[in-house]
């Protein structure tokens, strides 16, 4: 639960910054890109749980 409030916080301040100084997020703005990065993840844990 710390992770997660620690990330929101961390995202939520960092997008503040970039709207604060007029620049694009850098972040995919299309379904597939950030579905890609969302399944990334999803590979990540699953391979996590089976080999850690």
């Amino acid at each position: 639960m710390k992770e997660i409030i620690l990330s929101s916080s961390i995202g939520f301040g960092i997008g503040a910054f970039f709207t604060l100084c007029r620049i694009p997020i850098p972040a995919p703005n299309v379904l597939p890109g950030v579905l890609s990065i969302v399944f990334m993840y999803i590979g990540y844990l699953v391979v996590k749980s089976i080999f850690y």
